[in-house]
């Protein structure tokens, strides 16, 4: 499937596994075709190529031959995470980076990694993305809604059909944290939910989440696109925790944990109804 970026209708070129790498996995149900790749982490090559067309430095560690894609032939719908979609959403200006200490850390770690004579250009490097996915050039387009993802409906014991943990990126902010984004989809009988989160820590500054949700109802052909955003000072979390009996460190590195601590900072909801 061709895919667009995230509407903006630029064209993506992403690098292609040699043909002896595993095929993606494949799921089909009620119309609809899941499918996910998971291989290994890029090679020196592709990932000069990925930094020239990002106009950025990379994060440590780049699957850029990882994707999650759910397709709807039938409607010419279809969505599709990966890698290079989601850094290239990342802040490219350097209006919206961190300037903290650290920055200067991440940029001569950079330079020792990737031995980057010339300054690098400011950007966010903390790799934040309010990436949603991309969509098919076909796809019929997602519109303001207010109809909320059916919490109640997901939270039903229904056996899972398939199920993947996809990483896209990783990134250790110069040791100061980590900066995360992977993908979760599982498939049930009736209904499906795709996450994609990005999760980051900067120690002693803040913890950040941004959340895509895309679900989809397989018998009305409605699709809910979710997108949440959470932030909020790490000193007020780890002293909201310091109360507790738990593992302030071990809470700190579980995005699990961490998203269920912060306060939604934005939020939108959209919707689709595709053509049966």
């Amino acid at each position: 499937m061709a895919l667009n970026g995230h509407g903006t209708g630029h064209s993506i070129n992403t690098n292609f596994p040699s043909p002896s790498a595993a095929p993606p996995r494949t799921f089909s149900i009620e119309g609809f075709r899941v499918m996910t790749q998971k291989l290994p982490i890029l090679k020196a090559r592709p990932i000069e190529e990925m930094t020239e067309k990002l106009g950025i430095a990379p994060p440590e560690m780049i699957f850029g031959d990882n994707f999650v894609s759910i397709e709807h032939p039938s409607s010419g719908w279809g969505i599709k995470f990966d890698a290079f979609g989601a850094l290239d959403r990342v802040d490219k200006t350097g209006e919206k980076r961190l300037k903290v200490a650290y920055s200067k850390e991440w940029q001569q770690s950079r330079e020792d990694t990737h031995d980057i004579k010339e300054v690098v250009k400011p950007f966010d490097w903390s790799y934040t993305t309010d990436y949603k996915g991309e969509l098919a050039p076909e796809s019929p387009p997602f519109k303001e809604s207010t109809e909320q993802i059916p919490l109640e409906l997901l939270k039903r014991p229904d056996p899972i059909l398939f199920f993947d943990d996809v990483i896209l990126y990783e990134d250790e902010l110069a040791d100061n944290g980590i900066a995360m984004l992977s993908c979760k989809i599982r498939v049930m009988p009736a209904r499906l939910l795709l996450l994609c989160r990005f999760f980051m820590r900067l120690d002693n500054v803040v913890l950040r989440v941004r959340d895509t949700r895309v679900y989809i109802d397989f018998e009305k052909k409605e699709v809910i696109r979710e997108y949440v955003e959470k932030e909020k000072a790490y000193d007020k979390v780890r002293d909201e925790l310091a109360g507790r009996r738990d593992d302030v460190a071990a809470v700190l590195r579980d995005a699990n944990q961490v998203a269920n601590l912060l306060p939604v900072v934005g939020k939108t909801l959209e919707q689709v109804e595709l053509t049966k």
